[in-house]
C-alpha cells in the first residue's frame, strides 16, 4: 500500500466551500487543520484511511484554517483538529481534537447510508 492516498482527500477553501461541501449530494467530512498543528498532522493518516475506506460514499476535504478564516469562523471552529461531517448542507456531526479512528467511523456511520 502506498504511503498516503491523498487523491481521495481534496483541499477546500472559503471560495469553493459552498459548491464542494454545502451543495454536495453525498455526505462530506471536512478536516479543519493547520501546518503548525501537531495533532492535526497525527490525525492526517487517519483521515486519509477513512477517505480511502469510504470512496463513493463520502467526500473528504481538508481546509487550512491559516489560509481560510470565513468558513472556520462561520462554524465556530476554535480548536483544531476539528472534523465536521456535513449532510445535505448541514453539520450532522462534529469531532474536535485527536480522536481514535473508531470515533470518526462511528460518526460517519450515522450519516452514510
Amino acid at each position: 500500500m502506498a504511503g498516503s492516498d491523498v487523491q481521495n482527500v481534496q483541499e477546500v477553501n472559503d471560495a469553493t466551500f459552498e459548491k464542494e461541501v454545502l451543495q454536495s449530494t453525498e455526505p462530506v467530512l471536512v478536516d479543519f487543520w493547520a501546518a503548525w498543528c501537531g495533532p492535526c498532522r497525527a490525525l492526517a493518516p487517519v483521515v486519509d484511511e477513512v477517505a480511502t475506506q469510504y470512496v463513493g460514499k463520502l467526500k473528504v476535504m481538508k481546509m487550512d484554517v491559516d489560509r481560510n478564516s470565513a468558513t472556520p469562523m462561520r462554524y465556530g471552529i476554535r480548536g483544531i483538529p476539528a472534523l465536521l461531517l456535513f449532510k445535505e448542507g448541514k453539520v450532522a456531526e462534529q469531532i474536535v481534537g485527536l480522536v481514535p479512528k473508531e470515533r470518526i467511523e462511528a460518526s460517519i456511520q450515522k450519516v452514510v447510508s
